[in-house]
């Protein structure tokens, strides 16, 4: 019997995930610990939610309900989803039967795209794409085909967008409002998606995240309301965003049954169950006042704003998010050429500010190669010694 080297051979980890590092949001936040600089990198806010929904937290908690849920979720917080989704969208959905409960929206997205796809499919989406989209989608043996969406204004391209579809085209992932542009789709848009994931008999797996953080009037349009869509569309969505609690990671997903079962039985075997306390919590957030949504829409309207202002100052091109927690710069006033780089250096040690290069969520790095992400869910004080910061970048 030959003894076995000590050391493998083989390479520990799936061929699949050697493109993917540390993610960049990781990496971003901590350069601004050790820099000291503004992290307006990763998107999380720097002030708590709704004080209603924190109290219904610690009420949880104190009630004992800190075991397993049940696999589907709680069912306060599905019954919460599904009256959500009839409040806002006139959507109808079974509550028991048409939602699942997931680990944040990111569970949500890797679940779906786990249960949907197989090697040979294919899935359409937008570029710039959320960093998990890609890592998902390779996990899944599946190809990515990415539709480019362009600064400052990040239309779709119909051209190209109808060049993205095959007859492998399984699914497409659909993030809006948008990560990282700040887009919101417009009708058109989505009627366009629409028809085309009909044509093929495709899935349409909507990250909705954002929902409730639209601007300047704009109105949040589900896809699965579009006529002949609610039967091909799986919502996904989440409380973090919403109600500033990024870190419970409440998420869910919602669509035909059968699709849902599919997606509860590869849920099960990544985290099972999980957030117990923080699901009843984010029940009692769904539930709270039309004038506290439209508060938190108003409030990172205002940020928007002053982060805007600042960036203009600063001498930068912008491109004026219409939801979201971001908003994109062109650094090419600068002279910055390489914004990975730029991101890495000079604009945190130099800046003292940490932002995110848009090209990392690319496969086309160069349109996107002097572009940044700044996120605006910070306090008014941080926002405005970021700006002034940025503006000493100034030639």
């Amino acid at each position: 019997m030959v003894a076995a080297p000590s050391v493998p051979s083989r390479p520990p980890v799936n061929a699949r995930l050697e493109p993917f590092g540390t993610t960049i949001f990781a990496e971003m936040s901590a350069l601004a610990v050790s820099t000291g600089a503004i992290n307006l990198g990763q998107g999380f806010p720097d002030t708590d939610g709704p004080p209603e929904v924190l109290a219904a937290a610690k009420a949880a908690i104190d009630g004992g309900r800190n075991q397993y849920p049940p696999g589907p979720g709680f069912p306060e917080l599905l019954d919460a989803i599904a009256a959500h989704q009839k409040r806002f969208y006139a959507i109808d959905i079974d509550p028991r039967r048409d939602v699942l409960v997931t680990v944040g929206a990111t569970e949500a997205i890797a679940a779906t795209i786990l249960a949907l796809c197989a090697p040979g499919d294919e899935v359409v989406t937008f570029e710039p794409y959320y960093d998990s989209y890609a890592a998902t989608i390779a996990l899944a043996g599946a190809t990515m085909r990415a539709v480019p969406l362009r600064f400052p204004d990040f239309a779709v391209d119909e051209a190209a967008l109808r060049a993205a579809f095959t007859r492998h085209t399984r699914l497409v992932l659909l993030n809006t409002p948008h990560n990282p542009t700040g887009k919101v789709f417009t009708r058109a848009e989505l009627a366009l998606i629409a028809q085309l994931a009909q044509d093929y008999d495709a899935w349409v797996v909507t990250d909705e995240v954002y929902e409730h953080l639209v601007f300047d009037g704009r109105t949040h349009i589900p896809v699965a309301t579009l006529p002949g869509m609610a039967q091909r569309t799986l919502t996904i969505s989440s409380a973090g965003k919403t109600f500033s609690t990024t870190g419970w990671k409440v998420g869910w997903v919602s669509g035909p049954e059968q699709a849902i079962a599919g997606i509860r039985g590869v849920k099960q075997f990544l985290t099972f169950v999980g957030s117990g306390p923080f699901q009843l919590a984010t029940a009692t957030g769904l539930g709270l006042r039309d004038s506290v949504y439209a508060g938190l829409a108003a409030s990172l309207q205002a940020k928007r704003d002053l982060l805007v202002a600042g960036l203009v100052d600063a001498g930068l091109r912008v491109s004026i998010p219409e939801g979201t927690y971001f908003v994109i710069a062109d650094l090419a006033p600068l002279g910055v050429r390489d914004a990975l780089a730029f991101c890495r250096s000079d604009l945190a040690q130099r800046g003292g500010v940490v932002g995110v290069p848009v090209s990392v969520f690319c496969d086309n790095k160069e349109a996107s190669a002097s572009l940044v992400r700044f996120a605006f869910c910070k306090r008014d004080e941080v926002l405005t010694e970021a700006a002034s910061r940025l503006a000493r970048l100034r030639p």
